[in-house]
């Protein structure tokens, strides 16, 4: 049965946002496997490399403060085309750079147009798919994580066959034209002008604080992780360097069959307990790699079980949240403001800790991490058993 005219429509430019994020998942996930190539291309030592996270989370803060208000302004697709077409130059430009200042330019400007069409995206598939967006947008991430799965794999087919890193970031950077002309061809969705739903309750602030905190402490431990288990994965003198990328490859290829898998788990499971469940496991992960850091087994199994267990803290803390305050635009964006601030700040602690102290004081960063995300977690849990539930704070 062939679909009618308008649900075709909307599933091609469904079909366009799918594809520009798995761009931006492979975007987002090359410069990890990269940073020993990185390194040697500037001249700086690796954990000066730390600060290319930072200067990449800033631009994406920068970019999201002002990137919803572009699509409520001007049409959506357009728009979108031109991030992915500016993330496809600017990677482009990154083995070029020869400089440590300008490579942090280019990270800077990166996060920037990263974080347009990261809301774009989820900006542009509510407006064509409306109540029904559902689906589509659990779709949406799993496409993310199957570009971050692709990335470092690319990157070890370019170190094994050319023994450089160029042609990971060319080839990611071709991989975004065609959604962007894709999308070009598609007429954009029409912004929904209607005020949102009115709200009588006020924002409980002890509970914007904490789950703040925790996607915060989330946030950081995850960019962390996933840039920085290459480089830790070399420093053990266990791994080559294309090996040392796949095993972020492998991170992210469970973290993309974890998070799908999720979805039956939300259905049926509150999201305290998975959060609870989550961050254990993301302890125990951790806590083997430190407990034996000359295992390469042992590494590889703290890789995966890491991706299993961070897969679906985010949207699982996201739907906690949405059980307990009203989330406005204003409420989100101050939740992925702190969570951009989690990838500046943290992952910044483990370069010198790698270089300087040692592998287990590196992963052992992540566990304290984690420890304080879970003292967060019990304190959250608490407070929201304390604060009593009124209309206002549970309408979606």
């Amino acid at each position: 049965m062939n679909p009618s005219p308008d649900r075709r429509e909307k599933l091609l430019k469904t079909a366009g946002y799918w594809a520009g994020f798995v761009s931006l998942g492979a975007a987002s996930a090359i410069v990890g496997p990269t940073l020993p190539g990185l390194a040697e291309q500037t001249h700086s030592p690796i954990s000066a490399l730390g600060f290319l996270f930072t200067a990449r989370s800033l631009g994406y803060l920068v970019g999201s403060w002002r990137g919803g208000r572009i699509y409520d302004r001007l049409p959506g697709h357009p728009v979108a085309a031109a991030a992915l077409l500016g993330i496809a130059g600017l990677l482009a430009l990154v083995p070029l750079a020869p400089l440590l200042w300008v490579l942090a330019l280019a990270m800077f400007l990166l996060g920037m147009a990263d974080s347009v069409l990261d809301v774009g995206g989820n900006t542009l598939i509510v407006r064509v798919h409306g109540k029904q967006v559902g689906p589509y947008m659990t779709a949406l991430h799993f496409f993310f994580g199957g570009g971050a799965f692709i990335a470092p794999l690319l990157v070890g087919w370019a170190i094994s066959q050319t023994n450089n890193i160029h042609w990971a970031y060319w080839g990611i950077a071709l991989l975004m034209l065609p959604s962007a002309f894709w999308l070009l061809r598609q007429r954009s969705p029409e912004a929904k002008m209607e005020e949102p739903e009115a709200t009588t309750g006020r924002a409980n602030a002890g509970l914007v604080v904490l789950i703040a905190l925790l996607f915060f402490f989330y946030v950081g431990t995850e960019v962390g992780f996933s840039g920085w288990i290459s480089s830790y994965a070399l420093a053990t003198k266990m791994f080559s360097e294309a090996e040392a990328a796949y095993l972020a490859s492998a991170f992210w290829g469970t973290f993309t069959v974890a998070r799908l898998a999720a979805i039956p788990i939300a259905a049926r499971v509150r999201p305290r307990y998975v959060l609870l469940v989550d961050l254990l496991g993301a302890l125990a992960s951790f806590g083997l790699i430190v407990l034996l850091p000359e295992s390469r087994a042992a590494l590889w199994v703290g890789t995966l079980g890491a991706g299993l267990f961070m897969a679906s803290v985010f949207p699982t803390h996201i739907n906690f949240a949405s059980r307990r305050l009203t989330l406005t635009g204003r409420l989100t964006g101050i939740f992925l403001s702190v969570s951009s601030l989690g990838s500046m700040t943290l992952p910044l602690t483990v370069g010198p800790l790698l270089e300087g102290v040692g592998l287990r004081a590196a992963m052992g960063a992540f566990c304290l991490m984690v420890v304080a995300a879970l003292v967060v977690w019990a304190a959250l849990t608490s407070r929201a058993d304390r604060v009593a539930a009124t209309p206002a704070d549970t309408t979606r």
